[in-house]
C-alpha cells in the first residue's frame, strides 16, 4: 500500500481535526493533489457519503483517501439538519446556527432539544483490511455524541454548530472545550479512536515491508 493516507476534505478545520486524531499516520491533504472537483454527496445517510468522497479522492490521487461525514440531528427538528447540515441555509456557520435555532423556536417551547453529532469515517484504497468492517469495499466506521442545543451561542472555539451544542455532563458547548476535551467526546473523536488501531496496524506493517 502507497505509505501515507489523503485526508479528503478541503475543510481545514477537519484536517486539523484529523491529525491530531490520529497520531503516527502519515496523512496528506488534497491541496497537495490538483484541484478535485467536489463529489456529488447524493447518498441519504452518513456512510454513503463517506464513502461517495473517499472514493472520490481515492480515483483522483490513486493514494489510499479518508473522507468522512458528519452531521448534527436534533430531536425537536425530527433529526434535522442530519445529512444536510453543512447545507442546512444559505451562507456561513453562523447563517446556519442562526437558521437551526429560528427554526427550532418556531416549535414552540415544548420542542426537544436533546440532539447529537454523528460522525462516518470511511477509507478507500486499502489493500488489506480487518473482516467484518467492509461497506462497499471501504472500511466504515461511526461514532455519535449525545448532548442538546442550547438557546443561545456560547464560547469562541470550534466550528459549525459546536456553539450550540452542550454536553449535559459538563455543562459547556463544543466551543467552550479545550481541543483535548472535544476530542476526548466528540463524534470525530470516538470514529477516529475506533479507526487508529487498524490504520496504525497497516501503516506499521507497510513500514516494515519498506
Amino acid at each position: 500500500m502507497a505509505g501515507r493516507l489523503v485526508i479528503a476534505t478541503g475543510n481545514a478545520h477537519k484536517v486539523g481535526e484529523l491529525r491530531a486524531l490520529l497520531p503516527g499516520i502519515p496523512l496528506v491533504g488534497l491541496d497537495a493533489f490538483a484541484p478535485m472537483a467536489a463529489p456529488d454527496e447524493t447518498a441519504p445517510d452518513y456512510a454513503g457519503n463517506a464513502i461517495i468522497k473517499a472514493r472520490a479522492a481515492y480515483a483522483h490521487t490513486g493514494e489510499p483517501s479518508l473522507a468522512d461525514d458528519s452531521g448534527l440531528e436534533v430531536d425537536g427538528l425530527d433529526g434535522a439538519p442530519g445529512v444536510h447540515s453543512a447545507r442546512y441555509a444559505p451562507g456561513d456557520d453562523a447563517a446556519r446556527r442562526a437558521a437551526l435555532l429560528a427554526n427550532l423556536a418556531a416549535r414552540g417551547p415544548g420542542a426537544a432539544r436533546t440532539a447529537r453529532f454523528v460522525c462516518v469515517i470511511a477509507i478507500a484504497g486499502l489493500p488489506a483490511l480487518p473482516e467484518g468492517v467492509l461497506v462497499d469495499g471501504c472500511l466504515v466506521v461511526r461514532g455519535v455524541c449525545e448532548g442538546r442545543i442550547v438557546s443561545a451561542e456560547r464560547g469562541a472555539g470550534g466550528f459549525g454548530y459546536d456553539p450550540l451544542f452542550e454536553v449535559p455532563s459538563l455543562g459547556r458547548t463544543f466551543a467552550e472545550l479545550t481541543s483535548e476535551e472535544k476530542h476526548a467526546l466528540s463524534h470525530r473523536g470516538r470514529a477516529a479512536t475506533a479507526l487508529l488501531p487498524a490504520l496504525r496496524a497497516l501503516f506499521q506493517e507497510n513500514h516494515r515491508r519498506a
